[in-house]
This record gives structure tokens, sequence and C-alpha cells, in this order.
């Protein structure tokens, strides 16, 4: 008799636990106050919209802002005189054919962007433009001051986290910049250096994120997260050939795309005021796809594309 009432009072426990979980998993706002960010953005240009142009180019990001993208994401790097420069790569190979880190030259001295660049998120396809010049974060600043911005860190550098914390607080531009970084060590440093700034989350955290989703703890878990950037699966092997060799297996992708694509997921995010933006879409199709599971915002290589895509098929606003 004791062994079934412990076993009737586990799955009473369980049952009211499924059922709490549930509830508060559509309803957060009843533990959760929701995020109220001062930018909410569906059309996101990846590295200035580098299928247009070439990529992180002062031309790129020009012509993205007025195709009408309301986000510019872009990676940055520490030169040799200590000036914050935008740049992918470290290593200027694929981007400018020199073996050359960004690290080891002066600003004056990197060299000129190929004249035909890959896009790198749809393979086979090249951007051509007038401007190859590398381009200095204070010019964007500069010459953007109210649009909204992804820096991501692609060097855990203490000097090169102060700088571009420094250069955000100079511009009066904390509400606006998001710090992002795959490495979690390297958020620590940026959250401590300017815990004023949205932040994403790092790889770490989202599999985090993916453990409380399925084993119904989320709605109880206060995230300090604002955004959640990750692939749309399906570009994977398609578009975007990966260099890991383990997202090159078929059934990886199929099983990335079944436990990440989760619309209750992005729509409990949503509903505490966080912004969901999948990448790097660049065929309607994957635009389509990217907002039908509940993304809140789509980060493409093309910004005309994407603006014409939201005019013609205006995704719904969480707000």
């Amino acid at each position: 008799m004791d062994v079934l009432s412990g076993i009737l009072l586990l799955c009473l426990a369980v049952g009211l636990y499924v059922v709490c979980s549930l509830y508060l998993l559509r309803n957060p706002w009843i533990l959760h106050k929701r995020k109220r960010l001062e930018f909410y953005c569906r059309n996101i240009s990846h590295r200035g919209g580098s299928g247009e142009k070439i990529e992180n180019t002062m031309e790129a990001f020009t012509h993205a802002v007025s195709a009408g993208t309301e986000m510019l994401e872009m990676d940055c790097h520490l030169t040799s005189d200590g000036y914050v420069v935008i740049s992918h790569d470290s290593n200027l190979m694929r981007q400018t054919g020199y073996d050359q880190t960004v690290s080891s030259l002066r600003f004056q001295d990197l060299p000129l962007y190929e004249e035909r660049l890959e896009v790198t998120f749809y393979v086979g396809h090249y951007s051509t433009g007038k401007d190859r010049q590398f381009v200095l974060l204070e010019d964007l600043f500069k010459k953007f001051p109210s649009m909204p911005m992804i820096l991501e860190i692609k060097e855990n550098n203490d000097l090169l986290i102060k700088k571009v914390s420094n250069l955000v607080k100079q511009y009066h531009r904390e509400s606006i910049t998001v710090w992002a970084s795959e490495e979690s060590g390297v958020m620590v440093k940026c959250k401590e250096q300017n815990p004023s700034m949205p932040y994403m989350f790092t790889m770490k955290r989202g599999i985090l994120l993916l453990l409380l989703f399925y084993t119904g703890l989320l709605p109880f878990v206060p995230l300090g997260e604002s955004l959640l950037f990750f692939y749309l699966p399906s570009i994977i092997n398609r578009t975007y050939i990966p260099e890991e060799s383990i997202l090159k297996k078929r059934f990886v992708v199929y099983l990335l795309q079944k436990l990440t694509m989760r619309k209750s997921l992005f729509e409990h995010l949503t509903k505490r005021g966080l912004q969901v933006q999948l990448f790097v879409c660049n065929e309607e199709s994957d635009m389509e796809a990217a907002f039908a599971v509940g993304a809140t915002g789509v980060m493409s290589d093309y910004p005309t594309l994407l603006t014409n895509f939201i005019k013609k098929h205006p995704p719904p606003i969480y707000n």
C-alpha cells in the first residue's frame, strides 16, 4: 500500500509539474517581466549585405541601409596600432589574397579586398563593388548613429573588448548595440565591460536553453540574454557548405532541424521580449521558412531581396 501511495504521489507531482510547465510556457509573463528593447528588427544585413556589395565595406553598409535594412551585423578585430576594424576573418587570405592577420598590421597597411568575393552563405555566388577598403567601427558609428548593430567579438582580447565598449559609450548607443560571441568566456568579459548592452546566447547557453526547454524547466528560469541567433538548418549543405565534417552528415542536419526549429520555443522567447533571428537566408523560400517557424527577424546577405520579401509577405510583429 505504501509503495502504491508513493507511485500515485509521484504521478501526481509529475502531472502537476507538466501542467504548470506547459501553462507557463504559453504565459511566461506570470513569472517574468517582459524585456523591452529599443529596437525591433526583421531585416538584418549579414556582413553589411555581402551578396550585393563587397562584405563589410562602407559601400556595403551604406547600400544595405538605403535598401531598407533595420540592423547591421559585423565582426570586430583589433589592428596592431589599436584600431577596431570590421573584418569577419582574422587571417586576410580569403578576403584579400594576403596571408596575414589583422592583428599583425597597422590599419593603414591593411590590403584591399579582392575585386570579386564568393558569398560564404551562398556557394557559387559572388559580389563586387567599387569600395574594397576595410572600415573602422568608429566610422560606422559616426555615419549611422541610430542604426542598431550586432558586434561579434572575434578575438578573446581584453583590449579589443574595452575599445569596443568605449566606442559604444562615446557614441551613446548602448541600447541599440548588441554584444555577440559564440564563446562564453568572451561574453563574460563583454558583459563585465559594458553590462548595459543587450547580448545574445553563446553556444553553451544555447545548448542549455534547449535542455531547459525539453525538460520543461525553461518557464521557471530567468534569462539575461535579449537575442537568440541561430542557423536556419535547411540552408546547410545547400546554400552554405560548412567546414565542420559533422555538419556534412545529412542525419546530423536533420536532427539539428528537428531539435532547434521549435515554434513553441520561439513563441515563448518572444513573449518574454527576446528577439529570435535566423541566418543566413539568401533565398525567398528560406526567408519564408524562417518567419514561418517563429523568427522575429531574418539575417541575409541580400538586403534588397529581404526588403522586397517583407513588403510582399509582412511577417507578424511580436510586440
